[in-house]
């Protein structure tokens, strides 16, 4: 047997073995059957690579493959309160959906059962809009996805390229996919009101039909060229205002505002979660930094309002590496930062 043929003849089998739609496995074998025929031809070599890469994305997606959820709202309670302060209505929100779910499953009642909310969180830089996602992906016990939206401004980079085109390959939908290895993941829809203004229009069309449920059960990329079923992918989106965003991609959205923290909001968040994170990270011993209670209004609005928490990360985190050294060097093994000295750890 030619060394050719039993290249087209390996593809053959991982097609006939692979977990695949019948009628996706019908129209891949008569593709490569045609190609045997072509064995002689110059243009063998390109088609037979062309469709070997075609196979390995089709084998490699998760046709029938599902990630059980975890309906447990005691244990959703701990994680989102875990990485959280406040945000008591997108809490409230989530278990509310998760709720409806463990009902529905506990009846059987599995036709709709993923009809989930498509919830947008609208706020400011740094008010928590990307990691609450990833927390609600922990809580459900999905794999999770982000497809960066800010700057995107060809509809191609969601849907992919046809095959026609010799660089082509699937869009960002079908990469979160195969990234998750599941059909029901968490996909972070991040910044959709950050597209270019060329591309607006045609990559809201696109979002339409993705967030559709009536449209998106048999989505198409056009690398894959085939349906894929996304009727039970949880889609969550963020934004920083609505104004941008298309009122046909709106309606199918729930919008939810995350709002502004306060000074007493930033300056729990600072020492339940930041400073013992960057302390972690960083090495230091536990009990090694102190910052007392007169300092923190310094620290968490040194240069103005700030409506997020990302200055203040960065602020503690100047603190926590100035005390590094510290160490490092032996000219302290702890600190306490106060009003007397805090001007040697913050910027000026």
């Amino acid at each position: 047997m030619e060394p050719a043929a039993q290249e087209i003849n390996v593809l053959i089998e991982r097609i006939k073995n692979a977990d695949l739609p019948d009628k996706l496995r019908e129209m891949v074998l008569v593709r490569l059957n045609q190609l045997a025929k072509l064995t002689n031809s110059p243009s063998f070599l390109p088609e037979f690579d062309s469709m070997e890469k075609y196979i390995d994305w089709i084998t490699i997606l998760p046709w029938n493959k599902r990630i059980k959820d975890t309906l447990d709202l005691e244990n959703a309670k701990k994680i989102l309160e875990a990485h959280h302060y406040g945000l008591d209505d997108i809490k409230t929100r989530v278990l509310e959906y998760m709720s409806v779910m463990k009902l529905k499953t506990e009846k059987g009642e599995m036709k709709d059962l993923y009809r989930a909310p498509i919830l947008c969180f609208v706020g400011l830089v740094g008010t928590g809009k990307t990691t609450i996602a990833y927390s609600i992906a922990e809580a459900l016990g999905r794999p999770i996805a982000r497809i960066p939206f800010g700057g995107m401004g060809d509809p191609l980079d969601l849907r992919g390229q046809s095959r026609m085109h010799p660089e082509a390959e699937p869009g960002k939908v079908i990469k979160a996919l195969r990234d998750t290895q599941c059909r029901n993941p968490v996909i972070l829809l991040d910044e959709i009101d950050r597209v270019t203004e060329q591309g607006r229009s045609s990559i809201m069309g696109v979002l339409v039909e993705l967030l559709d449920p009536k449209q998106n059960y048999a989505y198409v990329d056009h690398y894959i060229d085939f349906p894929f079923d996304l009727s039970e992918t949880l889609f969550i989106a963020t934004a920083n205002n609505t104004t941008s965003i298309a009122t046909a991609v709106m309606d199918r959205l729930e919008p939810i505002s995350m709002p502004s923290y306060s000074d007493q909001e930033k300056t729990v968040i600072a020492q339940r979660y930041i400073l013992p994170a960057a302390m972690k990270a960083s090495g230091l011993p536990e009990g090694s930094l102190v910052i007392s209670e007169e300092v923190w209004p310094s620290i968490v609005r040194p240069l103005g309002y700030d409506a997020g928490i990302r200055t203040l990360e960065r602020n503690i985190d100047g603190v926590v590496r100035k005390v590094a050294r510290m160490i490092v060097e032996g000219t302290a093994k702890e600190v306490k930062v106060t009003p007397e000295n805090v001007k040697t750890f913050m910027p000026q």
